[in-house]
């Protein structure tokens, strides 16, 4: 049987990884920054688009097989 990642267990990965990434982000850009409203501004703007990118990532790699084996259960 040849493993298969479900399209919501990929969406769900990007969520979390980045919540992760939030949470760094947001403390290296206001200790630079010190604003609040530019803080917000590039995290909703970088994670818009990384999130989206992670996403396209994990898909065009699911559909390469090297490095995966077949399961015996």
């Amino acid at each position: 049987m040849a493993f298969h990642e479900y399209y919501k267990r990929s969406i769900l990965k990007s969520i979390t990884y980045r919540f992760i990434i939030i949470l760094s982000d947001g403390l290296i850009i206001f200790a630079i920054t010190h604003r609040y409203d530019t803080t917000a501004q590039v995290i909703v703007f970088s994670n818009i688009a990384s999130t989206i990118m992670y996403f396209a990532h994990e898909r065009f790699w699911d559909n390469i097989h090297w490095g995966k084996s077949r399961s015996t259960k």
